[in-house]
């Protein structure tokens, strides 16, 4: 697998190519602060992961929202998609607690978004 991250325009996206031909290039959305303070409030406060990741403030959701039409074509769909948000929730920790960047968590993310999507049919 090819490719990497690139900055155009003051975006960051990751654009990688598999074996089945291009994977759709994922911009990363500036950070959320106000999100990342109240995921962090609730889940400090006791609040279930999975519970946090189906509401208002939950960063799966919030990123859907901004990926979607370039997931969804790709065959990933939403479940699939925060099912992939819940297993990388290590690194999302590790962000809401500031020991890691916003450009770490979002591309480590977009990385294994886009290793599980399905391959193209063009191939």
């Amino acid at each position: 697998m090819a490719g990497g991250l690139a900055s155009v325009g003051g975006v960051t996206t990751v654009d990688e190519t598999a074996a089945g031909g291009p994977i759709p290039v994922l911009e990363f959305p500036p950070e959320p602060e106000e999100l990342r303070i109240g995921l962090r409030d609730a889940l400090l406060a006791g609040g279930d992961w999975r519970k946090g990741f189906s509401d208002d403030i939950c960063i799966g959701v919030w990123l859907w929202s901004r990926w979607q039409p370039v997931l969804e074509p790709g065959g990933c769909g939403r479940e699939e998609f925060v099912d992939i948000v819940i297993a990388n929730r290590r690194e999302l920790w590790l962000w809401l607690l500031g020991d890691r960047r916003w450009e770490q968590y979002i591309s480590g993310l977009a990385g294994r978004v886009i290793r599980r999507m399905p391959p193209t049919a063009e191939s």
